[in-house]
């Protein structure tokens, strides 16, 4: 099997549902686009993630192609918009050279559809070709609680080959806010995927107790 060029900038994919978490998604997109090791996002947003991007962040948007500036909060440069019901993309097939795919928010819906092999979507269908190409594909679930049937589909997602990263947050970094925990969420995922981040917590275990004499 040839070598990967370490050198070579990332081609990712970056989907985005209607599941709460838009916090999440935008900030995934900000650091991806500041990484100089990435060098295109592939970005399929759901028409239901335009209308919680509204509701969660103000975020005013009529198509889900104005999403990306409207998230980076000025215009994207190696960000490519893609149409949720594109079944022809570039990225539905597994000859396109992708090296990661992640889901973020993804809804319980959407793991059901992956889980079990239904591509009713662009997402769902780079999702699929993702894991047929033993390609790493991170899921970024956010919900509570979960009944049999999202934790069964966890496990076949899991089996599948795809990491179950669920939307939770660190509290022994001591974040002071709601972006400071988002933000070490986004880099724990990054770190997992081959991109660690500056400033990302790194537990180095508890300091020794001192001993009384």
């Amino acid at each position: 099997m040839p070598r990967r060029d370490s050198s070579r900038k990332k081609s990712v994919i970056l989907g985005i549902t209607g599941a709460s978490g838009a916090a999440v998604a935008r900030r995934f997109l900000q650091m991806l686009e500041a990484d100089v090791r990435v060098g295109k996002v592939h970005l399929v947003a759901s028409k239901s993630a335009v209308r919680v991007a509204k509701h969660e962040l103000g975020i005013e948007a009529n198509d889900p192609k104005e999403l990306p500036d409207r998230y980076n909060g000025k215009r994207t440069r190696k960000t490519l918009c893609l149409p949720e019901d594109d079944i022809g993309a570039s990225i539905a097939s597994g000859s396109y050279p992708i090296d990661w795919m992640l889901v973020a928010p993804c809804s319980m819906g959407t793991l059901g559809r992956i889980s079990n092999g239904l591509s009713s979507s662009l997402i769902e269908r780079a999702a699929d070709v993702t894991l047929k190409e033993r390609r790493p594909l991170v899921l970024a679930l956010r919900d509570t609680p979960l009944n049999r049937i999202h934790l069964e589909n966890m496990l076949r997602a899991h089996q599948a080959g795809a990491t179950v990263f669920p939307i939770v947050p660190s509290f022994y970094d001591g974040p002071g806010t709601l972006d400071e925990m988002v933000t070490q969420y986004c880099r724990r995922v990054l770190a997992h995927l081959g991109l660690p981040q500056t400033g990302q917590y790194q537990w180095k275990g508890e300091p020794p107790r001192s001993r009384k004499r």
